[in-house]
């Protein structure tokens, strides 16, 4: 997937805000955003384990460490997607990245804290073909390799014939990972999609997740936006929250039922936001 950066937009109100993000549908098109409250250079699409070589490197340990110490808290997931969710959740880096299909709760998120700070909108338009829910075999695919080692990582090869490839060491042992969830997985894998970045929509289960409309783009190895104008899959604008207007646009959210009790519900943040509001 490509990106294309358009730069410069800036708003100081919701209105201002709503009317800059809702541009005319494109057939084909999904849109999705993210919220963030300071300029994160190209960390900002980046998921957090592929910040740092040294996270990068120890992925397979923090998948597996988490889940021996913690196993009640991931008894009832079935799939290593959703036990990367979690894990995202409970703030371990995974190759996931969170998105919202709400662009007023990447506005919330974009005004969270750094008051000082510009925040930003980033505005993702997703061809329907890289959209899937949580059941979908691509996800099974690109989640599980989160469960190799790195010397199976370095030993992908996408240059290799389509019946190569899908006999090498290392997509066999993927699709062995694969089986346990899915037994009846083809030994089948498409090359290009064990580079490639996709969009899992949220299970409504969740009860955060459904707050806050979200949904995550999934990460293969290696897989990055080029910011090239040309090419398929991801493009992205970036709408800037100026710092100073910060403030204003979080109370005129509240006014709209957006605020941190919604966003986050639970009891301990509902008291948090009552407290706030009244002290």
């Amino acid at each position: 997937m490509t990106l294309t950066l358009f730069d410069g937009e800036h708003v100081t109100s919701v209105q201002q805000f709503v009317s800059t993000v809702l541009k005319p549908p494109v057939r084909g098109i999904q849109p999705f955003y993210r919220g963030v409250s300071r300029h994160y250079e190209y960390e900002r699409t980046l998921p957090s384990v592929f910040r740092s070589q040294a996270k990068r490197d120890h992925e397979k340990v923090l998948f597996d460490q988490l889940l021996a110490m913690n196993p009640a808290d991931f008894s009832n997931d079935s799939t290593t997607l959703d036990k990367l969710v979690r894990m995202q959740h409970h703030s371990l880096p995974t190759r996931l990245l969170d998105i919202t299909s709400n662009p007023l709760m990447a506005l919330f998120f974009a005004c969270e804290g750094n008051p000082k700070r510009e925040g930003e909108v980033l505005v993702f338009g997703v061809q329907d073909v890289d959209v899937k829910f949580p059941d979908s075999d691509r996800a099974s695919v690109m989640a599980n390799l989160a469960r190799l080692t790195p010397s199976q990582h370095a030993a992908i090869d996408t240059t290799l014939s389509r019946e190569e490839f899908n006999e090498s060491e290392p997509i066999k042992k993927l699709i062995h990972f694969i089986r346990q969830e899915k037994p009846y997985f083809e030994a089948r894998i498409n090359r290009r999609h064990v580079r490639s970045i996709m969009v899992i929509r949220g299970k409504q289960s969740n009860v955060r997740i459904r707050a806050q409309a979200g949904a995550f783009l999934l990460f293969g190895d290696g897989a990055q936006f080029s910011g090239s104008s040309k090419g398929e899959g991801i493009l992205e604008r970036v709408i800037k929250v100026q710092a100073e207007a910060k403030a204003k646009i979080y109370r005129e959210l509240d006014q709209l039922n957006i605020n941190e009790s919604t966003v986050y519900p639970s009891l301990e943040r509902s008291a948090a936001y009552i407290s706030k509001r009244y002290s």
